[in-house]
């Protein structure tokens, strides 16, 4: 699987890595790649997809603007996100945050942590992840260890406005926890490595996508079989 670098002198983004996961962790993954297919299998039963899941009912699909209007926000969990187009080589992509509950607190405004954007193709499957600056989302940053911690929290308990996109949603992020560490990790770095040049690389409008690596949900499925049952056999 090979990787895309978005900024000039980035270094390569690692290849995501299981060996260093649990038994249980493997298993974990896969049942939620199962399940992210699956939704994806039931709305094809009838003719759908998950972006057009996501966008009936909307008015003119328009660049920039969100969907659906106000974005999609579980209260309870703190998972939010929001689909949008504005990129070339995709039909759009996820924005996904989080908002701990001591950022909920009376009286505060804090922005949500972006976790990660994920790209789609004009049939609505899931082509790619990537990470971006700070002001493209005008997320709250937190280092990639606690964004991490947030990813692995993230759900959309509900059904508004689908709740086979929510599950959808809720289920990619649990099952590409690789693919999100080795980003994440990536991003803090060429953060640092734009940093020292004395800038405020977080307002830089010329750094937008940090680092991004192509998915294919059905081979990584295959591939956490592979690897749990490698496991289990030794």
């Amino acid at each position: 699987m090979t990787s895309r670098v978005a900024l000039p002198g980035t270094e390569p983004i690692a290849t995501p890595a299981l060996e260093g996961y649990s038994t249980q962790a493997l298993a974990a993954m896969l049942a939620a790649a199962r399940e992210a297919l699956d939704c994806q299998r039931v709305l094809k039963k009838v003719g759908l997809n998950l972006v057009g899941e996501l966008l009936k009912g909307q008015d003119d699909f328009v660049e920039f603007n969100h969907y659906p209007d106000g974005d999609v926000y579980d209260r309870e969990t703190g998972g939010q996100y929001y689909y949008h187009a504005h990129r070339g080589g995709e039909h759009g992509h996820f924005h996904v945050f989080n908002r701990p509950f001591a950022d909920n607190a009376p009286g505060t405004v804090t922005p949500p942590t972006h976790l990660m954007a994920v790209s789609m193709d004009p049939w609505g499957e899931p082509v790619g992840l990537f990470t971006t600056n700070r002001w493209v989302t005008g997320e709250h940053w937190r280092e990639a260890a606690e964004t991490l911690a947030l990813a692995d929290a993230f759900a959309v308990d509900h059904a508004w406005p689908s709740w086979p996109v929510n599950r959808w949603i809720t289920a990619l992020l649990a099952c590409y926890h690789p693919y999100l560490s080795v980003l994440l990790e990536h991003r803090d770095r060429e953060i640092a490595r734009l940093a020292e040049a004395g800038a405020d690389v977080f307002e830089n409008r010329e750094v937008e996508v940090i680092g991004e690596l192509p998915i294919d949900l059905p081979a990584w499925a295959t591939r956490l079989e592979s690897a749990l049952s490698m496991r289990r056999d030794a």
